[in-house]
C-alpha cells in the first residue's frame, strides 16, 4: 500500500490550498483517515482526521478554516484548507488505516508528506 499526498505550495495569508491523499496497491478496506503536520523544531500534531462514518475531528487552531473530505471509491483524503495563516506553515503528512485482506489486521500507512508555506 502507498499514499501519495499532493497539493501542497505557497500561498500568501489569507489565501486557500487543498490537499490531496490517494492510497493505492492491495486494499480490503479503509477505516479512518487523517493528516498531521510538522513545523520546523515542532513536534508532529494532529490537523484533522474522518472516520468511515464521516465523522470528523479538527485540531481547535484549524476548526472552521480547513475542512476534511474523503472519497471512498477513491481511497483519498482531501484537506480544504482557507484563511491560511503563517503559522499554518509546515510539511503536512496524510495517514489512512488500512486492511489489505480479510483477516489481516489494519495498520496505518503515511504519506511523504508536502510543504505547506504561508507568507505574511
Amino acid at each position: 500500500v502507498q499514499l501519495q499526498a499532493s497539493g501542497g505550495g505557497l500561498v500568501q495569508a489569507g489565501g486557500s490550498l487543498r490537499l490531496s491523499c490517494a492510497a493505492s496497491g492491495s486494499i480490503f478496506s479503509v477505516n479512518a483517515m487523517g493528516w498531521y503536520r510538522q513545523a520546523p523544531g515542532n513536534q508532529r500534531e494532529l490537523v484533522a482526521t474522518i472516520s468511515s462514518r464521516l465523522n470528523e475531528n479538527y485540531e481547535p487552531s484549524v476548526k472552521g478554516r480547513f475542512t476534511i473530505s474523503r472519497d471512498n471509491a477513491k481511497s483519498t483524503v482531501y484537506l480544504q484548507m482557507n484563511s491560511l495563516k503563517p503559522e499554518d506553515t509546515a510539511v503536512y503528512y496524510c495517514y489512512s488505516n488500512i486492511r489489505r485482506s480479510y483477516g489481516l489486521a489494519p495498520r496505518d500507512y503515511w504519506g511523504q508528506g508536502t510543504l505547506v508555506t504561508v507568507s505574511s
